[in-house]
């Protein structure tokens, strides 16, 4: 007995020991990211997600970053990195302060990392929108049931609109596509489609905003695809969506936190900061948010019976 419990003393020192390691390499990294966190040599790091293609990404988040720099007097950096997942584990990691991140990563980056959401966007008023799936016009298939043992072009594991709602529904009608493939963002998703490297694609829309022109995912192709609404087609959509985040890591500086929240409110006032949301995301405002606000896609996804984690895999 003496000798058993000799072990579990071990046992317990050796977790306790492990524990307070951790628990002080977590405290070391937290201190290092926060350590003159806004100077030049440790600049606010503004992460993107790769909805769309990254140079014009990163060109809208520069202006962005030139311009809280400008009202805050601290440094930023800008960076799109290949996924949404790798956005997500960035924030976890104290490697992004700040990430611009759709809905369902939002999420999964609350629950991993504790991450707190700021703003949510809006576009053309709304501040939500919804999947769709599309298919070129001479297809045959006219209907979600037409998806059966077809190839679908997903965009991200992470993309609420192109992933995790119309897979969600797929699954939920017993519709099983024939193959898949993660392209990466919405365009290259519908450009998939119009290659016909695949017979579906799925991305984001929203209704038309007052001048008739189109907010759904493929209007970011015209400028190099001027035919796609002629060659493709809307066949069905989602549910409706809580819109995309504006979202700071856990434990930033409070001070950081205000000047910041501060500088992108006034931003969205401004008319250099209207053109650059529009650019951006296609966003027309930045309203505070909770994360209660999100609460009807955790929901969504409780109904149908739907595992995040298990969409991710």
């Amino acid at each position: 007995m003496d000798g058993v419990n000799m072990k579990l003393r071990y046992f317990l020192v050796a977790l306790l020991a492990l524990t307070l390691f951790a628990c002080g390499s977590e405290k070391s990294r937290l201190d290092k990211a926060n350590r003159g966190l806004g100077s030049k040599k440790n600049p606010i790091k503004m992460y993107f997600v790769p909805s769309l293609e990254a140079g014009k990404v990163v060109s809208s988040g520069e202006a962005i970053a030139k311009y809280l720099q400008e009202e805050t007097g601290y440094y930023f950096k800008v960076a799109v990195p290949t996924s949404y997942a790798a956005v997500i584990e960035a924030l976890g990691s104290n490697r992004a302060d700040i990430a611009w991140l759709p809905t369902f990563a939002y999420i999964i980056a609350k629950e991993r990392y504790d991450a707190q959401v700021k703003f949510m966007t809006k576009r053309n008023g709304l501040n939500k929108y919804r999947g769709q799936f599309i298919t070129r016009t001479d297809s045959n298939i006219k209907t979600l049931e037409d998806i059966q043992g077809k190839i679908i072009a997903y965009t991200d594991a992470s993309s609420t609109s192109g992933y995790i709602y119309p897979s969600a529904l797929l699954k939920q009608k017993g519709i099983k596509p024939k193959d898949m493939i993660l392209t990466g963002g919405h365009s290259s998703a519908i450009q998939a489609v119009y290659d016909r490297r695949a017979d579906v694609a799925c991305s984001y829309w929203s209704p038309d905003d007052s001048t008739g022109r189109h907010k759904d995912a493929r209007e970011k192709l015209l400028e190099t695809i001027p035919d796609i609404f002629d060659k493709t087609m809307i066949i069905g959509f989602t549910d409706w969506i809580p819109n995309d985040t504006v979202t700071y890591r856990k434990e930033l500086p409070k001070e950081i936190d205000a000047k910041v929240t501060a500088a992108l409110v006034k931003f969205t006032k401004s008319k250099r900061g209207v053109e650059t949301l529009m650019s951006l995301y296609d966003i027309d405002d930045l309203t505070p948010a909770t994360d209660k606000d999100y609460d009807v896609v955790r929901q969504a996804l409780k109904i149908m019976n739907i595992d995040p984690e298990t969409l991710q895999k």
